[in-house]
């Protein structure tokens, strides 16, 4: 199959060439004006001093998709809009070829950081048997959330991770590894050290602290720092928690929502004060080895370690070199600070698919600055390898403020009080890829003298340029294929996507 893919795509290149690459089509992005189609007779063949060479002799990896994240403060928000107008959403995001046509989605597996509060499927302590799942808390949010998207993309790819077992799993007897009390008083105790002018710019105590403004009622005494076990490193415990995964598949199956991958933990290494469980790398494998590899290879689920949150490559080279755990690990998951550790990862263990799991989640102001991250962010990822790109939150009221007070953009911002809804910068950046970006597209080599761009090319030959003016000014670039100049003129701070064929 992939085989194939390559010779149709090599195909369509050829053809391509021989008749001279020309744009078809050219969409522009700026904050103000998302989702611009400029006229293609603007084009020439000019060549300007930004040079980008696109490679078509030099194929890089498979694209699987993008995708977002499905979690309860998501459905939240979109709840409070009428039926009509969450359907609406639910096409322009998974309607295949309507808009940002997203074949993927990340499920947390119980409590996360965006959910509504702390829970899992089974709260009773010492329930080895698991006789009191249920995944009844999320038809309230989750599952209506899903089947949203379903109903219009019916072949999501889905993979899940949890952020915590549950509570009873856990030394401490809590959703989260740090406490809030003890997070303000280091954080008091650093600022007490600083200039009053630098105080000052930082917005003070008050401002940096403002994240923290919900006490999660974990005591000082009850931290699980990084670098330690939160779960109870016990056979019977860990025994529970893999068959906890499989009764997660298996009641979502029931509900017509299949997963083809999940990851052990989200971010193993980071003590959090909001739903977390910290990991030794060592223990991580040995749960991935002996009880959730084969727990899942029953069901045909694949295990993917991650998420990766950390570049430190130790913690990452114990879990893939375990000799038991690295028979079930299928792939490999980055974010945040993992992306540092993804170029050599992905170069030591090339047969293992990458994904980026998580984009990073801003600040809740949705504007061009954390926009523009994010682009600059895609351009790491894709060049370093990864197959799958994921967005973090799909939906969000104004201001995306978390149960435990972290305010994040999303792709969707909702006004609760007049009950309007709009498309983010974020969204936009998203689309510009994956509206045009098909899966099996393939990544191709660019050198030339202008760096803000990538290229892929589809399996129908089309190739598909997005390139960035992050100036104040217009920018003449010339995308060269095969020998065949064409050059557009950027908008000053756009993102734009040129369809070459």
């Amino acid at each position: 199959m992939k085989k194939t893919t390559m010779m149709l795509a090599m195909a369509g290149l050829m053809t391509a060439c021989q008749q001279g690459p020309k744009v078809t089509e050219w969409v522009a992005t700026s904050y103000e004006t998302p989702w611009q189609f400029n006229a293609t007779a603007q084009v020439t063949d000019a060549v300007s001093d930004s040079l980008v060479i696109i490679d078509a002799q030099k194929i890089l990896q498979t694209i699987e998709g993008f995708g977002t994240c499905f979690n309860e403060l998501g459905w939240n928000s979109l709840s409070q809009l009428s039926y009509d107008e969450i359907q609406d959403i639910m096409r322009e995001l998974f309607e295949p070829g309507k808009g940002a046509n997203l074949t993927m989605g990340r499920m947390p597996l119980g409590a996360n950081d965006f959910s509504l509060d702390y829970y899992s499927y089974d709260e009773t302590d010492g329930d080895f048997d698991l006789k009191d799942f249920s995944i009844d808390h999320d038809r309230q949010t989750l599952l209506p959330f899903v089947k949203a998207a379903l109903s219009v993309q019916p072949h999501i790819k889905m993979f899940a991770s949890p952020w915590c077992p549950p509570a009873w799993m856990k030394y401490n007897k809590h959703y989260a590894c740090n406490s809030t009390a003890a997070i303000r008083k280091m954080v008091e105790e650093r600022m007490a050290q600083l200039p009053d002018s630098v105080r000052h710019r930082m917005g003070g105590n008050s401002g940096i602290l403002g994240w923290l403004s919900v006490d999660n009622g974990l005591p000082i005494d009850k931290v699980i720092p990084e670098g330690e076990d939160a779960f109870i490193q016990e056979p019977r415990y860990l025994d529970a928690y893999a068959r906890y995964f499989g009764k997660f598949i298996d009641a979502y199956r029931g509900e017509g929502v299949v997963f083809q991958t999940v990851m052990p933990q989200n971010e193993f290494n980071s003590s959090q004060p909001y739903p977390a469980c910290v990991w030794k790398p060592e223990s991580l494998a040995d749960f991935i080895g002996n009880y959730l590899g084969p727990e899942m290879e029953k069901r045909g689920v694949e295990v993917y370690y991650g998420t990766i949150e950390r570049a430190n490559l130790e913690l990452s080279h114990t879990v893939l070199n375990h000799p038991t755990a690295s028979k079930y690990i299928k792939g490999m998951g980055f974010q945040w600070a993992g992306k540092d550790a993804l170029p050599t990862l992905h170069a030591e263990y090339p047969n293992l698919p990458c994904y980026q799991t998580e984009q990073e989640c801003g600040d809740g102001k949705n504007d061009w600055k954390g926009a523009m991250h994010s682009w600059d962010l895609m351009k790491h990822y894709f060049k370093y390898g990864v197959q799958a790109y994921f967005y973090w939150n799909t939906s969000l009221l104004e201001g995306g403020v978390s149960r435990w007070g972290w305010s994040q953009n999303s792709l969707v911002t909702v006004n609760k009080d007049n009950k309007t809804f709009r498309y983010t910068p974020e969204y936009y950046v998203l689309k510009h890829a994956s509206h045009y970006v098909l899966p099996g597209a393939k990544l191709l080599d660019l050198s030339g003298s202008y760096a803000d761009a990538m290229a892929f090319v589809n399996t129908d030959g089309s190739v598909v340029a997005l390139v960035g003016n992050q100036t104040d000014h217009e920018q003449a670039v010339t995308l060269q294929l095969n020998g065949v100049n064409q050059t557009v003129t950027l908008a000053p701070n756009t993102l734009n996507t040129v369809v070459l064929k």
